[in-house]
């Protein structure tokens, strides 16, 4: 009886603990796809990070933004939640501005705005943002409001992205204000069937000049808005801060261009009645 030799093609068996070269082309695969997602959700996280950080610092403030936070024979000064709030040292006002800084402003920044305004017999408060970030905050003007429950007619608005959000407020607020008023701002939300007053006020340097007050913008708002253009201002001096980037300089003074934004804003303050 002859004996079956072994066929000379088969595939001698791998020795045990020796490494299977079909098995580990996947786990190769499989390692060099997670060290890649590790690299990109780092790259990501750095970058988080580093806007968080960008942000978190705003523009440098001048020196009468600091000293504008007190109290004066003109105006009370107080602190509420954050909220810097002013309101005329005597009279109780029962109008009342809540504003929102521009994107990577202090708050204190429009302070001696807020203590003018306020002097002329109205409540102001500037509302912290997140980050410096109205996008982040922007329902903040419900704390703000409920805090005065004195306040009869009230108006909302701010400086740049805090006006966009302001109007963003007012979106998912309607009749939450009567006023709305943008210092260099307009809204990006549809909000002309509200029944409400606007005020757009932006220098005529200012680079965003064209998004104020054009077609688009104003479609967005209700008709024949009071639109004021501060010939020779620009976009950082509707504040007491500075470092905007990209900002022409402004052809008149600080406080020329912020006298005619203060006159402007207790204007339509005055309208909504006291």
């Amino acid at each position: 009886m002859s004996q079956t030799q072994p066929d000379s093609t088969s595939v001698a068996p791998t020795p045990a603990g020796a490494p299977n070269s079909a098995a580990a082309a996947p786990r190769r695969g499989r390692s060099r796809r997670r060290k890649a997602a590790y690299a990109v959700l780092v790259v990501l996280l750095l970058a988080i990070v580093g806007a968080i950080g960008y942000f978190a610092i705003p523009q440098p403030n001048l020196p009468e933004a600091s000293a504008a936070l007190v109290s004066t024979p003109m105006v009370r000064f107080a602190r509420e939640d954050g909220r810097l709030v002013f309101a005329p040292a005597s009279g109780a006002p029962t109008t009342g501005f809540v504003f929102y800084p521009g994107g990577k402003v202090d708050p204190a920044a429009y302070a001696p705005s807020a203590a003018a305004i306020a002097a002329r017999g109205y409540l102001v408060e500037i509302v912290p943002m997140p980050l410096n970030l109205a996008v982040l905050g922007f329902e903040g003007a419900t704390p703000a409001m409920a805090a005065h429950p004195e306040i009869r007619h009230w108006a909302i608005g701010g400086h740049s992205l805090g006006g966009a959000m302001a109007a963003q407020y007012l979106s998912g607020h309607p009749g939450a204000a009567e006023g709305l008023i943008f210092w260099a701002a307009y809204s990006a939300t549809d909000i002309s069937t509200q029944p409400i007053r606007v005020l757009i006020a932006y220098g005529s340097l200012d680079a965003g000049v064209a998004s104020y007050a054009g077609p688009k913008a104003l479609a967005n708002i209700p008709a024949t808005p009071v639109v004021l253009v501060i010939q020779g201002g620009n976009h950082e001096q509707m504040g007491w801060y500075t470092g905007q980037p990209n900002d022409p300089p402004a052809t008149i003074s600080r406080a020329d261009q912020q006298a005619k934004v203060v006159d402007a804003t207790a204007a339509l303050l005055e309208s909504l009645g006291r």
